[in-house]
């Protein structure tokens, strides 16, 4: 359902697979708001050298992508032949340019030859290639949005916020990002006549803490948003949604916006600077000396290498040359393989020279402390900041098996994840930081000692608060 030429923003059922194959039938039973955003007015109708630039082999993009545009002219002209050096450089924008993914890609397509802007509000901490433009912008600042886009062929929206840690508890500004910048993207990519929508989404949508294994696009449905934990995952499933409405919007002049989303899990690779570094700073203050969950649950990882490919075969999959196989279209896109967390980040526990968790704790208990720890960070946050060591959603993502096939990116997208090892990873970051003590001392020791104090007083604090949910996790 298009409304002055714009998509109306919809909640789809839980029943409901996230194959929009069907739209109109989806649109139509469509049966009530399920969840209540922070903010109404996020949810109206639509108004050095980087480590990644090595091993690119099997990543070939074509600097004048997309026939698109001639393919939708209102008055189709005959082409003349010209030669490559004739050809116009296609101009491409990344949102999120100035994180690990958003850069990594930027810096990818910058070598193929195209020109790319890289927008967000940080600054990226490595040296911006040739032929590449960074702009510092909010994508909540609809005009900077508007100025950025002019002469844009394609867009990626990498841009998000509250993946983990102390980020995924401040709802207020996950929403403005993820929903209200997510609004804002396509609106102006409307406006402008950008032809092209690349949207990074995350295997979240689908997973809330129930179990999935071997998921697939049509298989598995959203789940409902009134059940998420987190208000990351929720408003990435609204972002998810937008995004795959939006597909086939008229453009002013003629034409129409193609979209996609693909749906990572975890990143890793050189440099990544979230999941690494935090463990690795768990472990360091020898706070990971507990595993919890079954030792035969499984997820998917993917390596930064891997997941730039997907985008860019994305963005390629939305051209007329490729008859617009990816219009509509979403992709789960990991490195093909699952591993057990634990499992996976043992040469991350070598490497810093400590032992691997040895002491096995019920999930329960981890869940009802993740539970009381975000509580007690929201309550204290006036005064002072205790970031959670896990947070509930987290604690899920560890302890229940979700993995996903990437068929669908294998058939459609012509995705080959290449072979990658986290231990790589991990020798990199080694490297790269400065060596820490190890070996036990009395400050560790006593700060073990209190940490174990305090986590059981939490414990006990959520044992006597929390029945109810202690019953509910049991059953997991």
């Amino acid at each position: 359902m298009v409304v002055s030429g714009v998509p109306r923003i919809y909640l789809l059922e839980p029943a409901r697979t996230c194959s929009l194959a069907n739209k109109v039938d989806i649109e139509l039973s469509v049966k009530g708001q399920l969840w209540k955003p922070a903010r109404r007015d996020f949810f109206p109708i639509f108004s050095g050298s980087h480590p990644l630039l090595y091993n690119q082999s099997k990543v070939t993009v074509n600097p004048s992508w997309s026939e698109s545009a001639a393919a939708t002219a209102p008055v189709p002209q005959q082409k003349t032949p010209t030669s490559p050096a004739q050809s116009r450089r296609q101009k491409v924008l990344v949102t999120g340019g100035g994180g690990y993914l958003g850069f990594s890609l930027g810096s990818t397509l910058a070598k193929s030859g195209a020109s790319v802007i890289l927008l967000d509000l940080r600054r990226p901490q490595w040296e911006v290639p040739p032929g590449t433009q960074f702009i510092q912008a909010d994508v909540r600042d609809e005009g900077a949005l508007f100025r950025a886009f002019e002469g844009v062929d394609c867009v990626f929206h990498v841009a998000s916020y509250g993946m983990s840690g102390t980020e995924k508890l401040q709802k207020e500004q996950i929403e403005s990002i993820n929903v209200g910048g997510t609004k804002l993207v396509i609106n102006v990519c409307v406006r402008r006549r950008v032809q092209r929508l690349v949207y990074t989404s995350t295997v979240n949508v689908a997973f809330g803490g129930k179990r999935i294994e071997e998921g697939d696009e049509d298989s598995v449905p959203y789940f409902p948003l009134d059940k998420h934990m987190d208000h990351y995952s929720r408003t990435k499933a609204i972002a998810d949604q937008l995004t795959l409405l939006a597909n086939g919007t008229p453009l002013p002049g003629g034409g129409s916006l193609r979209t996609c989303v693909l749906r990572p899990p975890g990143i890793y690779g050189p440099e990544e600077q979230r999941h690494l570094p935090r463990v690795a700073s768990h472990i360091r203050r020898r706070l990971f000396m507990f595993r919890f969950g079954d030792r035969k649950t499984r997820m998917n990882w993917v390596h930064v290498h891997n997941l730039v490919q997907a985008h860019l075969l994305a963005a390629e999959a939305l051209t007329a040359s490729k008859g617009y196989v990816a219009s509509g279209q979403a992709y789960y896109i990991n490195d093909g393989e699952s591993v057990n967390v634990f499992e996976w980040m043992a040469p991350l526990f070598e490497k810093l020279g400590y032992s691997q968790p040895w002491i096995q704790v019920p999930t329960s208990w981890v869940y009802l402390t993740a539970t009381v720890m975000e509580y007690l960070h929201l309550a204290l946050r006036p005064v002072c900041n205790i970031p959670p060591l896990l947070t509930r959603s987290e604690v899920h993502s560890v302890a229940v098996t979700h993995t996903f096939r990437i068929a669908k990116a294998r058939a459609q997208l012509g995705y080959a994840p290449d072979k990658f090892s986290f231990a790589d990873a991990v020798e990199h970051y080694v490297r790269s930081t400065a060596r820490q003590p190890r070996g036990p001392t009395a400050r560790t020791l006593l700060r073990l000692l209190l940490g174990l104090l305090l986590l059981l007083g939490l414990i006990s604090l959520g044992l006597h608060f929390l029945q109810p949910l202690q019953a509910a996790v049991q059953r997991l």
